[in-house]
């Protein structure tokens, strides 16, 4: 079985946006499942403060057969949200997806831009204090883009960290004060983003 990581180590202060940058199959994605708890190193630790949300693979958390309502709640509840917090919620997340005409539908019936937009609006809106993104913003039309974009910047803004992974270096230019750049499973490079 091939390693795919290698003893990387890194910290990120609270606030601070990362992105993570390499080809593909270099480490950048897992590392970013196991900052999630989806799998785990088999040596070493991870130490993460605060409440997590995620958007690593498009839908992961929807049941297709669930309509977009409630799968929100079922994705809200995944990141730690009860029932009233999401009840109290669901107006925004509902808004900012701008899939009003489609939230009741089933989630099978959707697009996969329809998909982003709702896990993207879940994963905004449950207050997390850590927000893990993987290429996802890669998905949807260039209007929705700019603006998961704007609430990525007034989410910083709030002090919430952020990691992501992207081969936009636009993207990463944009959103992080540093990358760090994997290759073949270890730290090739960190610095600022336009260095790196």
């Amino acid at each position: 079985m091939r390693q795919v990581l290698k003893g990387i180590s890194f910290n990120v202060k609270k606030g601070e946006a990362i992105g993570l940058v390499g080809k593909n199959g270099c480490g950048k994605s897992t590392t970013l499942k196991m900052l999630t708890k989806i799998m785990y190193p088999n040596s070493g630790t991870i130490e993460m403060c605060g409440r997590v949300s995620s958007l690593i693979e498009l839908g992961a958390g929807f049941h297709p057969d669930m309509s977009g309502r409630e799968n929100i709640y079922t994705n809200a509840s995944i990141f730690g949200l009860d029932k009233k917090e999401i009840d109290r919620r669901l107006d925004d997340i509902i808004a900012f997806s701008e899939l009003e005409e489609f939230i009741d539908n089933p989630v099978r019936t959707y697009s996969s831009g329809m998909y982003m937009r709702l896990a993207f609006s879940v994963a905004i809106n449950v207050d997390a204090d850590i927000l893990l993104i993987d290429e996802i913003l890669g998905v949807g039309d260039a209007n929705f883009q700019a603006k998961c974009f704007n609430k990525l910047r007034e989410i910083k803004a709030q002090g919430t960290t952020i990691v992501i992974v992207s081969h936009s270096l636009g993207q990463i230019e944009q959103i992080c004060e540093r990358s760090i750049w994997i290759k073949d499973g270890l730290i090739e490079m960190e610095g600022k983003p336009q260095e790196v």
